[in-house]
Parts: C-alpha cells; sequence; structure tokens
C-alpha cells in the first residue's frame, strides 16, 4: 500500500506517516527505490493496537534487550 492509501485509510496526514518514519514509530514499511510501502498485515497490525515500533526497533530490541522508552 502507499502512503497516500494507508493515511486514507487510517485517517492520519501524509506528513504524520512521515514523521513517524523519521522516528521509528508508526507501521513498519519498505522502501522500494524513493517509495514509501506498507503492507496490508502491518496496518491492520497497527490498527489493532500495535505498540508503535516499527520492525526493526522491534528487533534491535530484541537483540539488545533494551526496551523503548515510553513518551
Amino acid at each position: 500500500m502507499t502512503a497516500e492509501e494507508v493515511a486514507s485509510e487510517i485517517g492520519f496526514a501524509m506528513g504524520t506517516l512521515a514523521n513517524w518514519r523519521v522516528l521509528g514509530r508508526g507501521p513498519a514499511f519498505v522502501r522500494i527505490g524513493r517509495s514509501v510501502r506498507y503492507s496490508r498485515e502491518e496496518i491492520d497490525r497497527f490498527m489493532r493496537g500495535g505498540d508503535g515500533e516499527t520492525q526493526p526497533d522491534r528487533e534491535a530490541s530484541e537483540a539488545t534487550g533494551l526496551q523503548r522508552p515510553q513518551p
């Protein structure tokens, strides 16, 4: 799914998704060249109340045993 499709579906602005990507928050995504794509499964997980961490953040936390500080 494109960022535009996701923004429309979850009710957040595309700018919010862009900010989340920079901050390592929100649904996990992949870059394909300059494009950003989201999987349906990740959007569904996020909408069910996911933890707000992207997949690389979770893997890093598990590998180091560190937890992300809560805002």
